[in-house]
């Protein structure tokens, strides 16, 4: 709705990047409190997730070079973008997997804290695509559709022509990745075994964006060609395949022998 804040010169400070800082400050602050919990180093946590941050900006910048036509890297637009969620999915958990095992610490204990974390960071995250007016809906004639501003349209290119009003996606998702985080605090509280809090994070955004992709209306690229072959996102075909491993191995987690003892948290 109000994508630039102020400026400091010719340089446009921006809402939506205000939101990301915040949401990724907080997402540490409370991943590193879970971790904690767990018996790992607070400090160890903060150092890796600035570096997972890194790493998940540029697996989402890499990942528009493939479901995007025209990608200019030196243009203001590939600056300010976001970037494809799953590209930074992707490079983040490569950039955890490579720390872990640099500062020797155990795999499934830091994802479960950070899975949690990254919800949280989601809900900001989202907060600020709203503010900016990225990620947009399809239109809607019911009460909770969202007319956006000129210069949202400038900035995004979100449809502000006839006054149409837009499925608010970006709230949606906002409050459902807040609910998600207190559940994955909870699990966090009563997981049966390590590695729990970041599979249920996998199951569960991952049918949540399956289902928000069909009321969103902003390109989205075609990865290969298969949105134009399937009729489904990008993000809906990468989810399917997330949900169904996921699902996959909390099931085998859930059935193996040596887990039938509960862990002991500290």
């Amino acid at each position: 709705m109000y994508p630039e804040l102020f400026r400091i010169g010719d340089f446009p400070v921006t809402s939506y990047g205000i939101w990301l800082a915040a949401g990724m400050l907080i997402a540490l602050f409370a991943a590193s409190r879970l971790a904690a919990r767990d018996g790992l180093p607070r400090e160890r946590i903060y150092d890796l997730g600035l570096w997972t941050l890194i790493g998940g900006l540029l697996g989402s910048k890499i990942l528009m070079f493939f479901v995007e036509d025209n990608v200019n890297i030196f243009s203001l637009d590939f600056l300010r973008s976001g970037g494809v969620y799953y590209g930074g999915l992707i490079g983040g958990f490569l950039t955890v997997v490579f720390l872990i095992r640099f500062y020797k610490l155990p795999f499934w204990k830091v994802s479960d804290a950070l899975a949690a974390g990254l919800a949280l960071g989601q809900a900001f995250g989202r907060q600020g695509c709203f503010a900016a007016g990225c990620c947009w809906g399809k239109p809607t004639t019911n009460w909770w559709g969202v007319h956006f501003s000129e210069k949202g349209n400038e900035y995004t290119g979100v449809p502000i022509a006839n006054n149409v009003h837009l499925h608010p996606t970006q709230l949606i998702e906002s409050f459902t990745m807040l609910a998600v985080f207190g559940l994955l605090v909870w699990l966090h509280r009563n997981k049966k075994f390590d590695g729990q809090v970041l599979i249920a994070y996998g199951i569960i955004y991952s049918i949540f964006r399956f289902l928000i992709e069909f009321i969103r209306d902003d390109p989205r690229g075609d990865l290969f060609g298969l949105t134009t072959m399937t009729g489904l996102s990008t993000s809906q075909l990468v989810s399917l395949v997330v949900a169904a491993f996921a699902i996959a191995f909390m099931i085998m987690r859930l059935r193996s022998n040596d887990l039938k003892e509960p862990i002991e948290h500290t």
